[in-house]
C-alpha cells in the first residue's frame, strides 16, 4: 500500500545527474553492474519510480522516497531486482513489488587495446569478447608487432588490495596456429598491451639506414640487416662496429667486427640483439663520438626515416 507522501519533495532530492526519463532501454546481456553504468529501474503500477539511474561512483543508486543508497555494484540485474524490491517493502512504499532491471549503458568493463596495433582503442565489453575480436576492432596488428601479446587484469587480491595479473599470449599460436586456448575471452578492465618487436638500427655508410625488426624465432645478423639496408654505400670502411647497451652496468660496449671478411666470407657473420646499434664508418676510418652513440641509441627511432647524427671524427 502507497504511503502518503509527498513526491514532490521526495523528487527534489534527487540528484539530476544521476536519473533520467526511461527511453527504449537497451536490454544488454547480463553482466554484473559497476560504477557509472546506466541501467533502467522498472518497477509495475509505480510510474514516478520507472527510470534510468546512472550508477553513482560509489556503486549506489537512489530511489524516489528511499533514504538509503541502494548498493548495485557487482550485483547481477537479476539480484539488484531484489534488493531494490526489498527495500521498497522495507520502507512501507510498496508491498510486494514487481521490479526491473534491465543495462542500458555498461561504462565499467573497459577494454583497451595498445601498443604495435592500427587503431588503438578502449571500448566497453557489453558482453564477454575474444582477445582475437579485440584485436580485430583495432584494425589488427602492426607490422612491427612483437611475438607476444601482454594482458594485464587488476584483481582484488587476498588481503583486498588489487594485484595486476598479467598472461602472456604468443602471436604465432593465437593467429597462425587458431589454438583456442590463447584466444581468451575478455569481460572488461582488461588492457590488451602488444609490445613492437626488438629492433637493431644500422647507421653510417650505408645505402638505406634504418631500424629493423628482430626475428624472435630466426634471429639477426650483421649480414641480415645489411642486406635490409640495401648493402654498403661507397667507401665504406673494412671493419664495423656494433655498439651494444650492457643491461647490468647501463653502459656502451663496443665490439669491433670484421666487415670485409665476412662479406666475403672469410669470417662468420655475427648475430646481433634487440637494440643494438650496427655503425659502419668510411673508408677514412670517421667514428661517432661516444656523446652522438649515446643520441642514436636514445632517439633511434628517427634512423627510420634515413635520419643519421653524425659526430665528429676522433
Amino acid at each position: 500500500m502507497w504511503r502518503m507522501l509527498s513526491l514532490t519533495i521526495a523528487m527534489a532530492g534527487l540528484s539530476a545527474a544521476q536519473t533520467q526519463p526511461v527511453s527504449a532501454a537497451a536490454n544488454l546481456p547480463a553482466q554484473r553492474i559497476g560504477a557509472n553504468d546506466l541501467i533502467a529501474v522498472s518497477v509495475y503500477g509505480a510510474p514516478e519510480l520507472t527510470r534510468t539511474i546512472r550508477v553513482g561512483p560509489d556503486g549506489t543508486i537512489r530511489l524516489p522516497m528511499v533514504k538509503q543508497r541502494i548498493q548495485a555494484q557487482g550485483l547481477l540485474p537479476a539480484e539488484l531486482e531484489a534488493q531494490i524490491a526489498a527495500v521498497l517493502e522495507a520502507a512501507e512504499i510498496l508491498v510486494d513489488p514487481i521490479v526491473t532491471v534491465t543495462v542500458v549503458e555498461y561504462q565499467s568493463r573497459p577494454v583497451s587495446v595498445v601498443g604495435a596495433v592500427k587503431r588503438p582503442l578502449t571500448f566497453q565489453a557489453d558482453s564477454p569478447v575474444t582477445l582475437l575480436e579485440a584485436l580485430a576492432r583495432a584494425e589488427g596488428l602492426r607490422p612491427d608487432a612483437g611475438p607476444e601479446i601482454l594482458v594485464s587484469h587488476t584483481q582484488p587480491g587476498p588481503d583486498g588490495q588489487p594485484v595486476a595479473y598479467v598472461r602472456r599470449i604468443p602471436v604465432k599460436e593465437l593467429i597462425e596456429g587458431a589454438d583456442p586456448e590463447w584466444n581468451i575471452r575478455l569481460s572488461g578492465g582488461e588492457e590488451v598491451r602488444v609490445p613492437e618487436a626488438g629492433k637493431v638500427f644500422v647507421v653510417g655508410n650505408v645505402k638505406r639506414p634504418g631500424a629493423f625488426p628482430v626475428e624472435e624465432t630466426e634471429g639477426t645478423s650483421v649480414l641480415k640487416v645489411l642486406a635490409l639496408s640495401e648493402g654498403l654505400a661507397p667507401f665504406a670502411h673494412k671493419y664495423a662496429y656494433i655498439y651494444r647497451k650492457e643491461a647490468a652496468a647501463g653502459s656502451n660496449n663496443e665490439i669491433e667486427i670484421p666487415l670485409k671478411d665476412i662479406l666475403e666470407r672469410k669470417a662468420a657473420d655475427v648475430p646481433l640483439l634487440a637494440n643494438d646499434i650496427l655503425y659502419v664508418p668510411d673508408h677514412r676510418g670517421r667514428r661517432l663520438r661516444a656523446t652522438a652513440i649515446e643520441r642514436i641509441i636514445g632517439f633511434g627511432s628517427a634512423t627510420t626515416s634515413g635520419v643519421l647524427i653524425w659526430g665528429v671524427a676522433r
